[in-house]
Order: C-alpha cells, then sequence, then structure tokens
C-alpha cells in the first residue's frame, strides 16, 4: 500500500518553493538586476585608435621607458625584414619625453629631469636626440622617429603621463601645471597622438591584431 505521509512530505516543500518564487517575481525582484544594468547610461569607448592597420604582420611596442633608445631599435628590426608590416609605438610612464619636440625639451630641462643623454653630444639631452638626429648620432639611422614614422608607425601618447610628466616638470620653466600641459600638449612631435592612457593604447592595439612587445 502508498506511504501517504512519504507523498506529502515530499510535495509541500515544492509547492512553498514556488510560491516563494511567485511572491518574489510579483515584487519584482527578480528583473532588479537586469533593469537595473538597462538603465545605466551608455559610456564611450575612447577615440578610433589605432585605426586600421595595414600590413600582414603588425606588432605594438610598449614604451614605458627611453632606455637609451632600444625601443627605437626594437621597432626598427621589426620593420626592416618585414615588407609587409605595420608597428605602433605608445610613449608612457618614462618613455613620454620621445613623443615631444627639441623645444620642450631645453625649456624643461627633460634630459637632465630623466637623467637621458644625448648620444651625439655625450652631455645630458636639450634637445629631443631622437627626432631627426645628424647623421651617424644614433648606431642606426633608420631608427629615428621621424624614419620610423615615414614607414607609417603609427604613435600614440599616453595622457595620463601627459599631463602628470608636465606637471612635475612646470616648475622647470616657471609655469603653472595647467600652462605646462598645454604647452606640451601643443609640441608633440607630428604624427603623435595623445591617446587616454598607455594602457589603453596596448589594448586597443592589440585588439587591432598587434603582438606585443615591451620596448622600455
Amino acid at each position: 500500500m502508498r506511504d501517504l505521509s512519504q507523498h506529502t512530505t515530499d510535495v509541500t516543500p515544492r509547492r512553498s518553493f514556488f510560491g516563494l518564487m511567485a511572491a518574489l517575481s510579483a515584487l519584482g525582484l527578480f528583473g532588479f538586476a537586469t533593469t537595473t544594468a538597462r538603465a545605466q547610461p551608455a559610456q564611450s569607448d575612447g577615440p578610433d585608435w589605432p585605426g586600421t592597420l595595414k600590413g600582414r604582420h603588425r606588432q605594438v611596442f610598449d614604451v614605458y621607458d627611453i632606455n637609451e633608445g632600444f625601443p627605437l631599435g626594437f621597432t626598427n628590426n621589426f620593420l626592416a625584414p618585414n615588407e609587409s608590416a605595420t608597428a605602433v609605438m605608445i610613449f608612457r610612464h618614462k618613455g613620454l619625453p620621445y613623443a615631444l619636440g627639441s623645444a620642450m625639451w631645453e625649456k624643461y630641462k627633460i634630459g637632465e629631469s630623466f637623467k637621458i643623454i644625448d648620444p651625439e653630444t655625450k652631455a645630458s639631452a636639450v634637445k629631443n636626440p631622437y627626432f631627426q638626429p645628424k647623421p651617424g648620432a644614433l648606431n642606426n639611422n633608420d631608427m629615428a622617429l621621424d624614419r620610423l614614422l615615414a614607414k607609417g608607425t603609427v604613435m600614440g601618447a599616453c595622457g595620463v603621463a601627459l599631463r602628470g610628466q608636465s606637471r612635475r616638470l612646470a616648475g622647470n620653466a616657471g609655469v603653472t601645471a595647467e600652462e605646462a600641459l598645454k604647452e606640451w600638449t601643443a609640441n608633440l612631435i607630428p604624427g603623435v597622438t595623445v591617446i587616454p592612457s598607455g594602457t589603453w593604447g596596448v589594448n586597443r592595439a592589440q585588439e587591432a591584431g598587434c603582438t606585443y612587445c615591451a620596448g622600455g
């Protein structure tokens, strides 16, 4: 004979469970997380950078330090043997000075502050020694920033480092942090784009198909 007490014990919790679910649903609690997510405003993903990259081979060079010019050599060594290649360089942290024109190096004592030696003079750099250098000044003429740009290299400057480093050296020129930022931004070498941050740029370059190379 069937045990009715066992049957009752099995069904009652199930009815209680589904009743609880119905009550919660009626209160709208199940849709709370979804409704909240939909209510959040859409956020911008930043500029379309580095854009559509050409070439079969693509690599991003994460330049977070000057490293005696080696990041430029790494980039040139990647481009030289690849007929179909595009390089992306991101100047951030202590590597930001690569992106600045010579006038800023002199006015803000960048060479002295960052302890950067000009390979031509063997003294603290008072100009950007890697942009339009004299022939023979660098280990390889083709590693100069202007020559890399001529080869189609895409270059970005970290906006966070631009703001932070200009503020740090503003006193060297006797100007305010705001004035320094404005001047540094206006005096980037031609072809360099300010991006939200260096790490943002590394991510976007990789999403655009680049492999990664530490350039510091």
